[in-house]
């Protein structure tokens, strides 16, 4: 698993580090079970300090994504992997209300992009 932080974004470090983990479950890199690496271990290789990693963990705890694990890590719950399968129900009805009101596919790109004009961090 590749993580990118950007030190520039108005997004702070551990909520991109919490963003690449779960769209590293999302996109099946990641395996339920699989463990992740140790926040010293995390913080060292992204160059940043320990506790930024630790708090990106905390999130992904707090959102049932991962377990703590004393001694051993972060490790992957099953729960991560239903990302995905949730995020393509939410756009098949997305899909389905456009159509109801007649938008074209570039209609309803133009209005998800005046949402999200941006990448989510990597």
């Amino acid at each position: 698993m590749l993580i990118r932080l950007d030190p520039s974004s108005p997004v702070p470090l551990f909520a991109q580090l919490a963003a690449a983990v779960r769209g590293a479950a999302a996109r099946g890199e990641l395996r339920p079970g699989e463990r992740l690496p140790g926040a010293r271990e995390l913080a060292e290789s992204l160059g940043v300090n320990m506790h930024t990693a630790l708090r990106g963990y905390q999130q992904l705890r707090d959102e049932g994504l991962i377990e703590l694990r004393r001694g051993r890590g972060a490790v992957l719950t099953e729960q991560a992997s239903e990302g995905l399968a949730s995020l393509r129900e939410a756009v098949a009805e997305l899909v389905s209300q456009a159509r109801r009101f007649g938008l074209t596919r570039d209609e309803l790109i133009e209005l998800i992009t005046a949402e999200y004009p941006e990448q989510p961090p990597a």
